[in-house]
């Protein structure tokens, strides 16, 4: 009895205690024929396969395509061939990999997809687990796709840039046993307008193609810097086309470029600059431009540079004084340079600025006024110039300052009455010639003198009839360095005489009476002291008709 159990325990001891050997890789150890006695064998190293097929979109196979291998992040990969019936296998795989397959053809898309290597068959390893690629579908790349470019003004849109994405481009066509688990198959192919704004893309799937995958057509188009600025002229375009579209559609399509800001931008209007009353503002301190200094406009929106048209006038708007203007940052800004010794310190100009939007046509004319100075550097202010307006022609009071004449008198800055009150101006002459003074109106030490008023101008001065009209209708500021008077005194003065006439405009008497800093300059500053003048001449008068 003793013999008897050792012989039947002897065989277990030897397949459980050494290293039963699996030569032929089968899971059971070499030498075992009885099915009720098997021994598995757990491989120490599995392998496995990786198989597939490539067809084309009409199912029929693709011999030659190359199929490379990358495992996981191992340095070598493996590669096969597709055979006449468009198969492929590569074996020697490490089970449980990650791999990435790339099929590649000579005129066909390019496809990658990733599996795992099977490595166990429920809890148990194994070998020889298979990872299936297929049918793997390519498609041929001899369609080509045609878009005509035009501009938001619908010109074409020459030497505009685009980049054409299919997708998708190929396909592995899944059952419940395949292993693959991300696809990527897609074409780039990038296109210049021509001179007629068509953009040709070549080397893509056909439509026909494409519609059997379902796949589209993504394009997109970049915004434009024509002059080269490195601001864009237009927006880009972005579209998408399916294949079935293409098949049944026209082979052209239309892509029109957006604007270069977004839609709903409205009317073209001025949005900044150093000339302020062009929008609106009537501040001296926003409209004041130092001498050399240029002139600058900023839109909303980008200005065609041909439809620029820029005027400067003087105080008088009389003729108009020489500028140059030029468009930049794409539109969107002008730079106003008036010539070399236009622009001078205290001196009020009037300014006409025209342009037409690039988007939509929509068309600005501005007319504005800025002034002569630096607003960090306040100047006094003084008499330039005084001079009467002759009416009558009858000899000698032709040619002498005469009752009831205007005498008009010139600052060396803009000024302005602040609190509704009028300054007066007071001759140090005997006026009625009694020979003393203060006894009538308008004569030093009399209390009355003669109100001075603005006299703002908003056509040049009246010389000839008809009237000289201004270069554009001006705008008042409601600073001016021109004020006038009436002159209602007993005596006349002749023509040499007037050239040395004293005279003072009192602001000092505006203190006197409780208004204080009644009138200031341009630059903020009040005037309460008085300015004196010396000397008048004639302003011809205007003619009878």
């Amino acid at each position: 009895m003793k013999k008897q159990v050792l012989m039947a325990v002897l065989p277990l001891m030897v397949w459980g205690c050494g290293d039963p050997t699996d030569a032929d890789n089968d899971g059971v150890a070499d030498g075992i024929r009885d099915p009720n006695n098997v021994s598995v064998v757990v491989p120490s190293t599995p392998k496995g396969t990786v198989s597939g097929q490539v067809l084309s979109t009409t199912l029929q196979p693709i011999a030659d395509v190359q199929v490379a291998m990358t495992i996981g992040s191992q340095p070598t990969g493996k590669s096969a061939t597709t055979d006449a019936s468009g198969n492929f296998v590569m074996t020697d795989v490490p089970a449980g990999a990650q791999v990435l397959l790339t099929f590649s053809k000579s005129g066909y898309s390019t496809l990658r997809a990733t599996s795992t290597v099977p490595s166990s068959a429920g809890t148990v390893p194994i070998n020889n687990g298979n990872a299936s690629f297929g049918p793997v579908t390519l498609t041929q790349l001899n369609g080509s796709l045609s878009v005509t470019v035009v501009t938001p003004q619908g010109r074409p849109a020459v030497g505009a840039k685009g980049v054409l994405e299919v997708d998708k481009a190929g396909s592995v066509i899944l059952s419940n046993y395949d292993q693959a688990n991300s696809v990527v198959s897609k074409v780039y192919v990038e296109a210049t307008a021509d001179a007629n704004g068509v953009m040709t893309f070549n080397g893509i799937p056909a439509g026909i193609e494409l519609a059997r995958l379902n796949g589209t057509y993504n394009l997109w188009i970049a915004p434009m810097d024509s002059n080269g600025d490195g601001v864009v002229d237009t927006g880009g375009y972005s579209q998408s086309y399916s294949g079935s579209t293409i098949v049944t559609t026209q082979s052209t399509y239309l892509a029109q470029l957006a604007y270069s800001k977004p839609s709903g931008t409205g009317n073209l209007s001025i949005m900044g600059g150093n000339v302020g009353s062009l929008r609106g503002e009537t501040d001296p301190l926003r409209n004041m431009v130092r001498p050399g200094e240029p002139i600058y406009v900023y839109f909303n929106q980008p200005v065609q540079p041909g439809s620029l048209l820029v005027r400067l006038t003087d105080e008088y708007a009389k003729e108009s004084l020489p500028v140059t203007a030029s468009v930049n940052v794409g539109g969107y800004s002008v730079t106003i340079n008036p010539a070399s010794g236009i622009v001078q310190e205290g001196k009020e100009y009037n300014i006409f600025v025209r342009a037409v939007s690039a988007e939509g046509g929509t068309n600005i004319s501005q007319t504005g006024f800025f002034f002569g100075g630096d607003q960090t550097a306040p100047r006094s202010v003084s008499i330039t110039d005084v001079r009467y307006q002759e009416t009558s022609s009858i000899a000698p009071a032709s040619t002498q300052l005469n009752s009831g004449e205007t005498v008009y008198v010139t600052f060396s800055a803009p000024i302005k009455a602040l609190l509704g009150s009028t300054v007066q101006v007071f001759f140090n002459e005997d006026l009625d010639g009694n020979g003393g003074l203060g006894n009538v109106q308008g004569e030093v030490g009399n209390a009355s003198g003669f109100l001075l008023s603005s006299a703002e101008p908003v056509a040049p001065y009246v010389v000839s009839t008809p009237a000289e009209k201004p270069v554009f209708g001006i705008i008042p500021s409601t600073y001016s360095t021109r004020y006038s008077f009436t002159y209602s005194g007993a005596n006349f003065f002749s023509q040499q005489q007037i050239s040395s006439l004293k005279f003072k405009v009192e602001f000092s008497k505006l203190i006197q009476q409780g208004a204080t800093d009644a009138y200031e300059t341009i630059w903020g500053q009040p005037l309460n002291e008085d300015v004196n003048g010396t000397g008048m001449v004639i302003q011809p008068r205007n003619p009878n008709p």
